[in-house]
């Protein structure tokens, strides 16, 4: 990476249907549908709302042969309705089922966790893809882990890209360049050091395949957008990223102006700024860089500490250019940046993807957003949001949310409203509210309890990694959920 200006990461190009991404072309936007796949004329009007919104590229999950056949008729009306929306099949589990979706959608997503690569499963998919035109990606999640790469390096960033490096030299090897590839994780830090060990690996290698960028299970709200905009955020800085989408419990069709946003913030980031100490900065291993234990906020005692203002258009590298410099090494730093923006979302979004990536790679050790527009109450709760996004200070519960799809088993956004409003109080705590198992017991692996679909009408609850209620009435479950949380000593009541 380069860390005194910004240039973006060459790519070859992927043809998804009637939309290119990769080489010169903007950062592209999608979602993910959330309804039953095998309801035709829902899923075609979420896919057509998806599109209008402005996102050309939508997924769909196809968990079992029923979905990816019903595929072939999604496909068709969308193409009657007049709509050119490249079609995403999502195959979680089973194999087979990538090679019915590929009989009619624009891109295979699988997960290569569950894939062997000595049956010879994926190389007919590869030619199966290149004989319709269809593109692959490669989608990488932390906690979904094959267990041969999981025994050696366990749920780690180095094991992710593993997992995905196999995989792309079998499309290497076969010549087959229409590939994309994701990383994702709930956890930014995670995140964002398996892209760039990622990027690392494919330049030793010589690859140049395009990357698909994501936070998963991110949230609602405003807290979502922030998530999504730190670990986003840091990887556009670098120059990485050629798709994106942002996760958010909330229909598909409000994440894609949270994501054309970050695209568009990201479009240039002019100027250069020389870094004299690189050997200061370990971007894929977290290190603090001053002893500072605890990041600052607006009206929080901060002696000692230096303020830096960025009044650049590329304040990630202008900031980080001129902490690398410091003398001593280790003085502790205010990072801090003025925006016009007025809306609270926007403004969030923005100041998120600029300070974030700071916070998150241990560099700065406080923040301060300047928006005239915007009362103090309200930007003291982005940046508090920001830093607990940056896994640096933890001042609320936090909420590991999928968005929902096709396989999700009740009303997650209803239910995670439910849930925040019983334990938004709590401190230090992080929740995991999961649509299904296909997403659940590994992709909230960070969390202290989870609340997981495991069949219509029923819930099982987590404490961590471990079941301790299976498949009760969810009329009951959130309580179930808090008494739980007050048998281990977590609760509190609101004050």
């Amino acid at each position: 990476m380069n860390l005194s200006e910004y240039r973006r990461r060459p790519t070859c190009e992927v043809r998804i249907g009637r939309t290119t991404i990769g080489g010169s072309h903007p950062v592209a936007v999608q979602s993910m549908t959330n309804t039953d796949t095998g309801d035709t004329a829902a899923s075609v009007a979420q896919i057509e709302r998806i599109d209008r919104a402005g996102g050309k590229i939508v997924r769909l999950t196809a968990q079992g042969r029923r979905e990816g056949e019903n595929l072939a008729n999604i496909v068709r009306e969308l193409r009657a309705d007049g709509f050119d929306t490249a079609v995403v099949a999502d195959i979680h589990f089973v194999p087979e089922i990538a090679a019915i979706a590929a009989r009619y959608v624009d891109k295979v997503r699988i997960n290569p966790g569950n894939y062997r690569t000595d049956r010879g499963e994926f190389e007919a998919l590869v030619e199966q893809c290149r004989e319709r035109g269809v593109a692959l990606r490669i989608g990488v999640n932390h906690g979904s882990l094959a267990k041969r790469v999981f025994d050696e390096y366990g749920d780690t960033p180095e094991g992710m890209v593993v997992s995905a490096m196999e995989f792309l030299r079998v499309c290497r090897r076969l010549d087959f360049d229409q590939v994309v590839v994701s990383m994702k994780s709930s956890n930014t830090r995670v995140m964002v050091a398996a892209y760039r060990l990622l990027v690392e690996a494919m330049e030793a290698e010589g690859m140049r395949y395009p990357i698909h960028l994501g936070v998963t299970e991110a949230g609602n709200g405003l807290e979502g957008r922030i998530k999504s905009a730190v670990g986003i955020g840091a990887l556009l800085a670098d120059g990485i990223g050629d798709t994106i989408r942002v996760s958010l419990t909330e229909a598909p069709e409000h994440e894609i102006p949270v994501a054309q946003l970050l695209a568009d913030h990201f479009r240039e980031r002019p100027g250069r700024f020389p870094v004299a100490h690189p050997e200061r900065y370990s971007p894929t291993v977290y290190r603090r860089r001053s002893h500072v234990t605890v990041p600052v906020v607006r009206d929080e005692p901060c002696d000692g500490f230096l303020v830096l203002e960025a009044v650049s258009g590329n304040p990630t590298a202008e900031l980080r250019a001129a902490i690398l410099d410091l003398e001593p090494a280790d003085r502790p730093v205010v990072v801090t940046r003025r925006y016009d923006e007025s809306d609270p979302e926007r403004l969030a979004v923005k100041a998120a993807a600029d300070l974030g990536p700071l916070l998150l790679d241990g560099l700065a050790d406080g923040l301060r957003i300047e928006a005239p527009g915007v009362g103090e109450a309200q930007l003291r709760e982005i940046e508090l949001m920001i830093l607990q996004a940056a896994r640096v200070r933890f001042s609320h519960t936090e909420y590991i949310a999928c968005p929902s799809c096709g396989r999700t088993l009740y009303d997650l956004e209803g239910t995670l409203a439910a849930i925040k409003a019983r334990t938004s109080h709590l401190k230090n705590l992080r929740i995991g509210v999961m649509g299904c198992i296909v997403n659940g017991p590994g992709e909230m692996a960070d969390a202290d309890y989870g609340y997981v679909g495991a069949a219509p009408g029923r819930i099982t609850l987590y404490k961590g990694r471990e079941v301790v209620a299976r498949n009760i009435p969810q009329e009951e479950a959130l309580d179930r959920l808090v008494e739980l949380i007050r048998e281990n000593g977590d609760w509190h009541d609101n004050q």
